[in-house]
């Protein structure tokens, strides 16, 4: 049951016909595993807890730097030198305390992937290094769980799904295959604040599509964002039979 509390507070987004009082309990019951509370795991935190989301578990090992805060708008000033964990926690709490925080404060390795993915509904890669988001979608495939995925460097972004409880849904390898290990990140690229907003509020909204149950996520599809022309581009992508880590699943 919702209280009059929540549906006060989540009133505007229970009129839509596609959430109503089903969805948001849906949201209400719902766990999320967030990898990585920078530039895209900002809004992305702030956008789950606004909405609802029952259960946030936040994964980060760093603190947060001054070099951060011209994107990450989960911390401030007064962050820095904390745990983005801590930060990211004070700031949900004051936003919605109706949203039990789960923190995870170490860096996620192969043993302790499986269970944190296992132990939550759905999971978000906000994360900007290309071995950890391989690792999280192994762990997400293994698990049955769906995975939203958003990148952003310099003035491109990307976004899509990868949905293992659908037969026809590729998984991050058969999209990226082995990808590089000298992939630049933004602190040696750089990257416009307002792209990475973006990239994560839509991964937000897709997590909310997920778990609400309405409208059509990204699934097998892959959005291109070029911010310096404003302007955005869909791919198809299908399922590799071959993958190494999602050819042999089932379904």
């Amino acid at each position: 049951m919702l209280s009059d509390d929540e549906l006060l507070r989540y009133s505007r987004q229970i009129l839509l016909k596609q959430i109503d009082i089903d969805g948001q309990l849906k949201l209400k019951q719902s766990r999320v595993l967030i990898v990585g509370l920078g530039g895209l795991g900002s809004p992305v935190a702030l956008y789950l807890a606004a909405a609802g989301v029952g259960e946030l578990h936040l994964a980060d090992f760093d603190t947060v730097d001054a070099t951060n805060l011209h994107r990450q708008i989960l911390h401030d000033t007064t962050s820095v030198g904390r745990t983005k964990v801590d930060s990211a926690i004070e700031r949900i709490e004051a936003l919605n305390p109706l949203v039990k925080v789960v923190p995870l404060r170490t860096a996620l390795d192969a043993d302790s992937l499986g269970p944190a993915v296992a132990a939550v509904d759905l999971v978000l890669d906000c994360t900007d290094n290309f071995a950890i988001r391989e690792a999280v979608n192994g762990a997400c495939v293994a698990a049955g769980k769906p995975l939203v995925s958003g990148a952003a460097i310099r003035l491109e972004g990307q976004l899509s799904v990868f949905d293992p409880r659908v037969a026809s849904s590729p998984c991050y390898h058969c999209l990226y295959g082995h990808g590089s290990e000298a992939e630049l990140t933004c602190s040696e690229a750089g990257v416009a604040g307002p792209l990475v907003g973006l990239v994560g509020s839509l991964q937000a909204l897709e997590a909310l599509k997920l778990l609400a149950g309405f409208g059509e996520p990204l699934v097998g599809r892959l959005l291109l964002i070029d911010a310096l022309t404003s302007r955005f581009r869909e791919l198809k992508v299908k399922r590799d039979p071959a993958c190494a880590v999602c050819g042999t699943r089932n379904g």
